[in-house]
């Protein structure tokens, strides 16, 4: 089944077949949160849920689906318009938003510093990751992915709310962690490889390899960067994968060495962050994540691209 995922960075996630039990399968409960728990909370004063649902096809898409059917209670908050800057030259798809720009979108949604955020999408994380990681950049741990997302929400039979939800403007004040940030120059400062930088990426392997590209307009991969897709940390169901097998995944990558630096991309900074979630469940040191991703790295041609495209 292809879902929003290939719509945006054209990646495979998984949709559940099965049920599972309402427990999360993964290590660290504060990172993510089961439908279940979600659901005997709804209501709670200090609880805030943020549909992050999207599609780069149809930018209208992501706040269609909220108004047709959402989790009670959540609020809206879209990728362009919410959760970027403005693209520039020199910039990926999905720029970092101004802090204080961004702040006042998180005060908007009714985020204060005592407020705990649970973030939600149609692919399993992969894109409400983006709206966890941005609240951490500017200082908010109390964020937590739903688990599954809106899928697993469904599938055990949980109702859904139309139409806009409203709620009072709350003080949001931003706390910038400028080191959980990569940039380009970093990169290019590595010289023809960073592989000190332990890069990984989130995309496709094909986009990867570089035998295709329905994005960008370069395929290929910066000389020296690993790939993980980023559904390789999910079931078959879309739910997370157990803290057991998450170890398992990055040290086959990464080594055993879990305190090691490394860093994270995708196509634009979004996909990514769901390895950065997938990371820390696995008990590594928090990546930094490299925010221009593909789409800023090939908008000068002077920068190497690799290749692994098959004969």
């Amino acid at each position: 089944m292809i879902s929003c995922a290939i719509v945006y960075e054209h990646m495979y996630v998984y949709k559940a077949n099965v049920h599972r039990d309402a427990k999360s399968a993964a290590g660290d409960q504060s990172l993510i949160i089961s439908a279940a728990t979600l659901r005997a909370r709804l209501g709670e004063p200090g609880l805030r849920v943020i549909d992050c649902r999207f599609s780069l096809l149809r930018a209208e898409a992501g706040l269609q689906s909220y108004l047709a059917g959402h989790i009670p209670t959540a609020l809206f908050a879209d990728l362009d318009k919410d959760l970027s800057g403005a693209t520039g030259p020199g910039s990926g798809r999905h720029p970092l938003p101004d802090a204080s720009a961004l702040a006042a979108t998180f005060s908007r949604l009714g985020i204060s510093a005592d407020t705990e955020v649970v973030v939600y999408d149609d692919c399993s994380g992969a894109l409400a990751a983006r709206t966890w990681w941005l609240l951490r950049w500017l200082g908010h741990e109390k964020v937590a992915l739903l688990d599954g997302g809106v899928a697993r929400w469904e599938d055990l039979g949980y109702e859904l709310e139309i139409g806009n939800v409203s709620v009072a403007a709350a003080e949001f004040v931003a706390q910038e962690r400028a080191g959980m940030v990569l940039s380009t120059e970093e990169i290019v400062a590595c010289g023809e490889t960073c592989a000190d930088l332990r890069l990984v990426d989130a995309r496709e392997a094909a986009r990867y390899r570089g035998e295709i590209e329905p994005i960008d307009a370069v395929a290929g991969h910066i000389p020296g960067a690993l790939n993980v897709p980023f559904g390789e940390s999910l079931n078959d169901d879309g739910t997370w994968k157990s803290h057991a097998e998450l170890r398992e995944l990055w040290r086959t990558v990464l080594g055993v060495h879990e305190n090691e630096p490394w860093s994270v991309m995708c196509g634009s900074g979004v996909t990514a962050c769901h390895l950065v979630v997938s990371g820390l469940l696995a008990r590594r040191a928090e990546p930094r994540l490299y925010v221009g991703s593909w789409s800023e790295w090939i908008r000068d041609s002077a920068r190497t691209v690799a290749t692994l495209r098959s004969n």
